[in-house]
Order: C-alpha cells, then sequence, then structure tokens
C-alpha cells in the first residue's frame, strides 16, 4: 500500500478532481490538505457533472472514508450545501466525512472584508474569488483565527468573536466605510453550524496516521497549483496556503517520510484565472477559441480562464519543488483540431535565455516564450485506450513533455468520462 500526493503542477483547475476520482476506486482513505471553497473540483459520472469544493472527490466512492484537514479553511454554509447535495446524489457521508478539529473557520466578516477589500483596489486587485479564504489565512497566521474546536464552547466563542469584530467592524466602518457587522447573529449562527458538523469533526492527524500505519491505501489531494503557492507562485497574485507537496504534511499532519508517490496534474496546454503574469497566453482570438474547445470556465465562479501553450518551464520547476514521481496529463483532447501545437522550452528577457521561473513579479510580467513547434494529428484522441492507439503526433508531443519536464507520464485523459483515460502503468 501508499501514500500518494496528488497536485496541481500549473495554475490550478488542471483536472484534479477526474484524476483523484479515478484513483480514489482504489483507495481507502483520500485527504484534503489546503485551500478553501475558492476551489472546484469536476468530476463526470454517467454524463453529469458533479462539482464539489471542500468535499473531497473520494466521497462518489462508497468505499472510501474522507478527510478535510487542519491545513482547510472552512466555509460552514458551502459545507453544509455541499453535504446535503452530495446526498441528494445518493451517496453516504454520514461514517465517511471527517473534518479536522483543528481546521480553521472562514467567518462572514473574511467574505465582506475580502469582497471589500478588491472592489477599493480596482485595477490592482489580484483577483479573488471573494469567498473570504485570504482573510481567514491571515486570522490563522495573526493567531485570531476561529478553529472548528473553539465551537465547542459557546463563552470561547464569544469572547474570540467580540475581540475580532471590534477590529473588523473599525477597518469596515473606518476604511471601507461600511456597516458593523452583528456579533450575536454570528455566534447563533456558527453554534448552530457545530450542531450539524458535530458528527464529522475527528482528530484527523491521528486517524490518517492509523490508516498510514495499517498499510491503507491513501490519497492526498491539494487545491489550486503550484503557481497559486504563497512562497513558489507569481507572488503576490497567489492563493494563500501551500498547494505544492509541502504543504500535505502541514495541512494534515503526516512526516515526509510517510509520501510514496507524488503526482503532479497538468493540462496539455495551459490555463489561469484571474490576474498575474502568464507567459505562453494566448492572442484574444485564439484565447477565446481555446476557451470554447476546453469549456476553460472557473468550477467554482464561472470566470473565463486564460488560455496558453503547454509551458515546460513551468511544469520542471513543479516538478523540482514538489519532487514530483509522476505525470498526469489532461485534457489531451482539446487539441485534437490544431494543425500545430507549440511548448514553451525557456525563455527570453533583455537579450538572454532563461531556463528556470524568476522570482521577480517585474521580470515574469516581460517574458518572452521560446517556442518549439509539434504538428498537430487532426483527428480525435478520444477513444483511445492506450498510449500505442493514441496517433504517432500525439504520442511525440506527450514524448516531448516528458522529456523537458523530467518526469514520467503515468497518465493521460482524453475526455472528461473516467472511461476515457489511459493508464501508462
Amino acid at each position: 500500500m501508499s501514500v500518494t500526493i496528488i497536485l496541481g503542477a500549473q495554475w490550478g483547475d488542471e483536472g484534479k478532481g477526474k484524476i483523484v476520482d479515478l484513483l480514489s476506486a482504489k483507495a481507502d482513505v483520500v485527504a484534503r490538505y489546503q485551500g478553501g471553497p475558492n476551489a472546484g473540483h469536476t468530476v463526470v459520472i454517467d454524463e453529469e457533472e458533479i462539482v464539489l469544493h471542500q468535499i473531497p472527490s473520494g466521497i462518489l466512492h462508497p468505499h472510501t472514508r474522507c478527510i478535510i484537514g487542519n491545513g482547510v479553511v472552512i466555509d460552514p454554509v458551502i459545507l453544509m450545501e455541499e453535504v446535503d447535495f452530495v446526498k441528494s446524489k445518493g451517496f453516504q457521508v454520514d461514517g465517511r466525512l471527517f473534518i479536522s478539529h483543528r481546521a480553521h473557520l472562514i467567518m462572514p466578516y473574511h467574505k465582506l472584508l475580502d469582497t471589500t477589500r478588491e472592489a477599493a483596489e480596482g485595477a490592482a486587485k489580484i483577483g479573488t474569488t471573494g469567498r473570504g479564504i485570504g482573510p481567514a489565512y491571515v486570522d490563522k497566521y495573526d493567531r485570531c483565527g476561529i478553529r472548528i474546536v473553539d465551537l465547542l464552547d459557546r463563552s470561547t466563542l464569544a469572547e474570540k468573536l467580540l475581540k475580532n469584530l471590534e477590529s473588523k467592524n473599525k477597518v469596515l466602518q473606518r476604511i471601507y466605510d461600511r456597516d458593523s457587522m452583528d456579533t450575536e447573529k454570528i455566534i447563533q449562527d456558527y453554534l448552530e453550524f457545530d450542531r450539524r458538523i458535530d458528527a464529522y469533526v475527528k482528530d484527523t492527524t491521528l486517524l490518517i496516521n492509523r490508516a498510514i500505519d495499517a498499510g491503507e491505501e491513501v490519497l492526498i489531494e491539494g487545491a489550486q497549483g503550484t503557481m497559486l503557492d504563497i512562497d513558489f507562485g507569481t507572488y503576490p497574485y497567489v492563493t494563500s496556503s501551500n498547494p505544492t507537496a509541502g504543504g500535505a504534511c502541514t495541512g494534515l499532519g503526516i512526516g515526509p517520510t510517510r509520501i510514496d508517490r507524488v503526482l503532479g496534474v497538468v493540462k496539455a496546454y495551459t490555463t489561469r484565472v484571474g490576474m498575474g503574469p502568464m507567459p505562453t497566453e494566448f492572442d484574444t482570438e485564439f484565447g477565446d477559441q481555446m476557451r470554447q474547445l476546453g469549456g476553460e470556465y472557473g468550477a467554482t465562479t464561472g470566470r473565463p480562464r486564460r488560455c496558453g501553450w503547454f509551458d515546460a518551464v513551468v511544469v520542471r520547476m513543479a516538478a523540482m519543488i514538489n519532487g514530483l514521481t509522476h505525470l498526469a496529463i489532461t485534457k489531451l483532447d482539446v487539441l485534437d483540431t490544431l494543425p500545430e501545437i507549440k511548448i514553451c522550452t525557456a525563455y527570453r528577457y533583455q537579450g538572454r535565455v532563461m531556463e528556470h521561473y524568476p522570482a521577480e513579479l517585474w521580470i515574469q510580467e516581460q517574458l518572452e516564450p521560446v517556442y518549439e513547434s509539434h504538428p498537430g494529428w487532426l483527428c480525435s484522441t478520444q477513444e483511445a485506450h492506450s498510449f500505442d492507439e493514441l496517433p504517432e503526433n500525439a504520442r511525440s508531443y506527450l514524448r516531448r513533455i516528458s522529456e523537458l519536464t523530467r518526469t514520467p507520464i503515468s497518465l493521460i485523459s482524453v475526455g472528461s468520462k473516467r472511461s476515457q483515460t489511459i493508464f501508462m502503468e
């Protein structure tokens, strides 16, 4: 048995939901380690799209136990709506979903601060989803966050809320000219949430370590992607947590020596939602064409994704930072009708070639991609069930991606259905 991390190796939206769903078929435990309801994982079952935001995709397999770890920030309203949604689809949740008592809560003032601040920034905004994720993580690291365990005692909850709201209301009123928030209503709402969530709350660190000790198959899933990592992404246009492999250890409470495999999920091209640099981005006309071909709209917000050619520099960096053992390539079929396909192998900046992604934002914004061109295959890949059944040009394209990223490919997705998947091992 093994412990496998599945994470995004680009800017998120790589199709991790499908990959986690597929591999969950043989998993005993599926655990989420960071992020919040700003991430949407989409799974297609019998032609129906199921979008999950906080509950791991493994919930769609009746034998798996699912964990939301301490590194996740939880919106109780969205979580309970999601629990009800999953139940309405005929999936058992009780006794299978476990939530860390150390996980931090997204409070109403986090969402209000998020949207208010973004609106005030105008053109300089980061491009958040407005769901309070960033402000919740700010409070976590400012040591004034409210955890699920705080709901167990009303006086503790009231004391922390009063202190927080005193400072938050000052900011809302004096800086943003917004009305203050009602402390008593928030207390009552969150105590009601506690009554509903109580059956799911566990010491998930103990739970997952016992599963590993017992030799069970454990899948660990991240949200967003490597280039949105708070430390290694295109800062400040990043998320507020660590989607990279190191975040899995701190976000669940497991040691790094427990990890056996790290699977990086990438699209056969590149996409990004929100603001920030993206060196291989298409021009407007071709970007619109690719967006239609790939259905590139955010699962959580519906925002159109920016599209570009495959960036091997980005994925090579992701392979290094995460210690990727394998790649999963998604949406290969989106390229089926293109006569020419490009791969970015390096960048040019002020006359010099760069083979590594720079940290400086001002350099990132001026990078010129160095491309190599590959002939398209101009036929459908959606019916292929093995690597050998793919067109030769598609096979050559994939081999080149593996070579440039120095990472073997273990899985190829050629459509949104579970059956439209090629396993290489």
